[in-house]
C-alpha cells in the first residue's frame, strides 16, 4: 500500500451515472499513442466517463521531455512494410518513425498533443502512476499540464472495479 492515503471514488446509482471507460497506457512508442486516445476521445463524446492511467513507459506520453519526440521502433514491429532484420540498420527507426508520422497526418489524425486536448475537453481524466514517477524518478514538474492528478494503484483498481470497459494498451 502506498504511504499516501487512498483515494476513494464515490459509487453512486448505475441507473443514473454514465457509463465508464478505463484505459492503462503502458507503452510510450508513437504507434501506441493514438489507439488510447482515439478511443478516450470517442468514448468522451459518447458521454462516457473516460479515465486514461500512464504507467511505466506510457509515462513517456504525458511527459513533457518527451511527448514530442516519441518514435515507433522499426525492429521487431510487424507493421512495418520492411522485413524485421532491417530494422537494425542505424537511421531506420528514424525513417520508420517519419513514415508514421506522415500516414498520420495523411489519415486525418490530430497530432498527439491536439488529441489529448480533445479529450480533455470532452472530459477525459489523465492520471500518472505514482509508483512509476517513483521508480522511474519523474517529478510533477516534468508532466504536461493536462494530468488531472497523480494516483496510486489502489486508487486507479477503484476507477476499473466499477468501469463498463477496461483496457491495457
Amino acid at each position: 500500500m502506498l504511504k499516501k492515503e487512498r483515494k476513494l471514488i464515490k459509487k453512486t446509482d448505475k441507473s443514473n451515472q454514465k457509463r465508464r471507460l478505463v484505459i492503462i497506457c503502458s507503452k510510450g512508442t508513437l504507434d501506441m499513442v493514438y489507439p488510447p486516445f482515439i478511443l478516450a476521445m470517442t468514448a468522451a463524446a459518447m458521454e462516457y466517463e473516460v479515465h486514461v492511467y500512464f504507467t511505466f513507459w506510457g509515462m513517456d506520453i504525458i511527459n513533457k521531455n518527451k511527448i514530442d519526440n516519441l518514435k515507433i521502433p522499426a525492429v521487431g514491429n510487424p507493421g512495418m512494410p520492411i522485413p524485421t532484420i532491417i530494422g537494425i540498420v542505424p537511421g531506420m527507426t528514424r525513417m520508420a518513425t517519419w513514415m508514421m508520422k506522415k500516414q498520420i497526418k495523411r489519415g486525418g489524425f490530430p497530432e498527439i498533443k491536439d488529441a489529448i486536448k480533445m479529450a480533455k475537453e470532452n472530459g477525459a481524466k489523465l492520471h500518472a502512476c505514482e509508483p512509476t514517477m517513483n521508480v522511474m524518478g519523474i517529478k510533477k514538474e516534468d508532466l504536461i499540464d493536462e494530468v488531472d492528478d497523480i494516483i496510486g494503484a489502489a486508487t486507479y483498481l477503484d476507477l476499473a472495479k466499477d468501469a463498463d470497459i477496461s483496457l491495457f494498451i
